[in-house]
Order: structure tokens, then sequence, then C-alpha cells
């Protein structure tokens, strides 16, 4: 993800690489060179780069996302983190809360909400009135090697943020409860659950589905899913890869065109650039993206424990959890001035 960042920030304009920061030094030079950013300055921690920079992107692996997050935050510097905010709830609420202490903005790049495809499935969907069912079925079969396949829930963990975060956007509402059960079929090439079955209910009580495996080779989905909607004045699909179809209950299948915006991790430095300069808040800012890291904290816990799980306990139980945690003074203070649920947006 470190090159795929160079390539999107050397196609940028509106951005300018000053400096890298990685513990590899000459890794990092090697990368810059291979991705057109010449002598651009490298230190093996931020304190180390006497740049003049304006933000920082954060493409470190998850469970240094907060330290890092932290320093830049501090030093001054609005951070684009890669996702997940972080490898637990708790953590990602403190990130959250070193944000707003800082009073530096901390957006999280959830770039698969940067595709034209989705964004006129959210359009289409937006028009269909009332929302019932919505589901997404997930189907591959890749062979990482690695960790992925050593872990306990590589679907869930590794992967099923990207839709459980879409469909967040795509409702423009938050989940409430999930029921999941997660399994490894017996050809699975992965020690842990690879395949799962969620049901989330979400507020006004709509129902999603996801039913996903990486562990199915043939007939493969999109890697943004195949998507259904089911609402009061029609239907919409999206396969993920194509315009997405429509057809509603007056007869009609207009779908909207494309705005063709920048789309993945593209769409993220845009948007990204765009509230810096607007001094706004983006959909994807650290609390609120906190919601979607729960969503999958929640289905393991249920899948584990066998029963339904509530999205605002798992939130609840991360929030004494973090303010029991030795924080910074200042990210502690903040945490202690929160209803964690209204801070989220799960409660009114």
């Amino acid at each position: 993800m470190g090159r795929a960042w160079l390539g999107t920030i050397g196609a940028n304009p509106d951005v300018e690489l000053v400096g890298l920061v990685d513990l590899d030094v000459d890794l990092a030079r090697r990368s810059a060179a291979e991705t057109g950013h010449g002598e651009v300055p490298v230190a093996t921690e931020l304190a180390g780069l006497e740049v003049d920079a304006d933000a920082v992107i954060n493409v470190t692996i998850p469970q240094a996302h907060a330290g890092t997050t932290q320093d830049a935050l501090f030093a001054g510097l609005p951070v684009l983190c890669e996702k997940p905010i972080a490898p637990d709830v708790a953590t990602g609420l403190a990130m959250a809360a070193a944000a707003e202490a800082s009073g530096a903005l901390l957006m999280i790049s959830q770039s698969r909400r940067y595709f034209n495809g989705f964004q006129q499935f959210r359009s289409v969907v937006g028009d269909l009135g009332a929302v019932g069912t919505v589901t997404c079925e997930f189907f591959k079969a890749p062979h990482f090697g690695g960790f992925r396949d050593a872990m306990e829930h590589p679907l869930l963990v590794d992967m099923a943020i990207h839709t459980f975060d879409a469909v967040r956007a795509l409702l423009g509402s938050n989940p409430v409860s999930v029921y999941c059960d997660a399994y490894n079929p017996s050809w699975s090439w992965y020690a842990g659950d690879a395949a799962a079955n969620a049901s989330f209910t979400f507020a006004e009580g709509v129902r999603f589905g996801y039913h996903g495996s990486w562990c199915a080779p043939g007939q493969e989905t999109s890697w943004n899913g195949s998507w259904r909607v089911s609402a009061e004045r029609g239907t919409a699909c999206w396969d993920g890869d194509h315009e997405p179809t429509a057809e509603r209950v007056d007869g009609s299948i207009k779908v909207p065109a494309s705005d063709q915006a920048p789309e993945q991790i593209s769409g993220s430095l845009a948007e990204f650039v765009d509230h810096l300069r607007r001094e706004t808040i983006p959909a994807t800012e650290a609390a609120s993206n906190v919601v979607s890291l729960a969503m999958v904290e929640a289905a393991v816990r249920s899948a584990e424990e066998h029963r339904p799980v509530q999205i605002a306990d798992v939130l609840t139980q991360a929030y004494d959890l973090a303010v029991s945690t030795d924080h910074d003074q200042r990210v502690l203070a903040v945490l202690k001035s929160w209803s964690v649920l209204h801070k989220v947006g799960l409660a009114s």
C-alpha cells in the first residue's frame, strides 16, 4: 500500500510528497525513486524529518496506526490513515480522542466508497424510498500466504470492514445489532474461519445480510461484492464492477450517469485535500468511522459466542477499556468528556 500511495500522490496535482518515514530507509528510498519522487528526504520517525509539511498519510500496519497518528496529530498535522482505524475499537476511540485533543483532522481512507459505480448505486437507492433489505455476496478464492492464512477470522477481520463500511455509506444509517455465523469449509487453506453469514439490523429496521467466503473458487464475485437492495419503490443491484441496474414499480430503469470522480485511494486523497481546504468534516472522520470497526468486532464476538450482539454494547465496553488504559493526559481528558454513543453517532 505504501507504493500504491506513492503512485497516487504523484498523480495528484494538488499534493506534493515532501518526506517519507519508514523503518527500512533503503526500501523507502528505492520506492520513492521507482515512483518518481527522486531524492525526497527519508527518516525512521516523523520527528527526524525536517520538512515543511501540511499533512501525513499513515500507511503503517494497523498495530502502528495509533502511535504514528498521535505523533502527527500533536505535531499539528492532519492525518489520512489507512483502514482499519485500529486493531480494536478501544484503540480507535483513543485515536479519535487524540484528533479532538489536537484539533487536527483524522480521516480514515475507506477506499471502496470511492468507486463511481458505488456512487451511482447510492444515488439509485436514495431514489427508491424506504429500504427494507440489503444483501451483499462476497465470494473470492485468494491464496495470500503469510499472516492471513493463520488468522482466526481472516474474512471478517481483514476484508469485511470494506463491505460493512460501505453499507453504512449506502444507507446513511448505523447498525443496531448483528448475528453472525462464521465457519471454515473443509477444503479451506486458511487456519481460521474463512467464511461467514452475518445479519445486521440497522436503524429504522433495515436488514443487511452479508454472505461471504475467501475460499470460494469459481464464479467469483467482484472484490466489491454483489449487492441487491429491495425498497418500497423498486429494486437496485450492483455487481461491484459495472454500472448498477434498477427497476422501479413505475417500470423505469434509469440510472444516473457517473460523475467520473477519482476512485479508490485517489478518491480518498482528493476528499481529504478538499476537506482540509474547506475546513469541513468528512464522513469517514475518526469518531464516526469507529462504528465500521465496531461492526467487525461485533460480528466476530457473535460468531464466537453464538448469540446476537448489540453494537452499542461493543462500543460502550470498548470505551470503558479506553478510559482505563494509560493514555496521554490530553487524550484521556477528551475521552472522559464524551458520551461515547453520542460521539460516534449511535445516539441522537
